[in-house]
């Protein structure tokens, strides 16, 4: 299953706050799971967030992999599907 994650760093965070989270995404990045795959990722040109699509197997997967990082982030996570196809008739 694919799904787009939006993630929103709070602006309440302290430094010691974000320290936490740069050693948590460091240790996301080098231990995501062999059945979860990073299809791209975005950031708004503000840097206010950032987007995520992933393929894993379920809902269950994503928040647990997630879970860690809801103290510091505000986040939504949506099951997505490819589409095409908005044609003029």
């Amino acid at each position: 299953m694919l799904f787009l994650l939006t993630n929103r760093t709070r602006r309440t965070l302290t430094p010691e706050q974000y320290g936490e989270l740069a050693i948590l995404a460091k240790a996301f990045y080098a231990g995501i799971p062999p059945d979860v795959k990073i299809k791209g990722e975005w950031a708004a040109t503000d840097q206010s967030r950032n987007y995520t699509l992933l393929e894993a197997p379920d809902l269950a997967t994503v928040e647990r992999i997630q879970a860690p990082f809801r103290p510091f982030v505000e986040m939504e996570i949506v099951p997505v599907v490819a589409f095409s196809g908005w044609t003029a008739s």
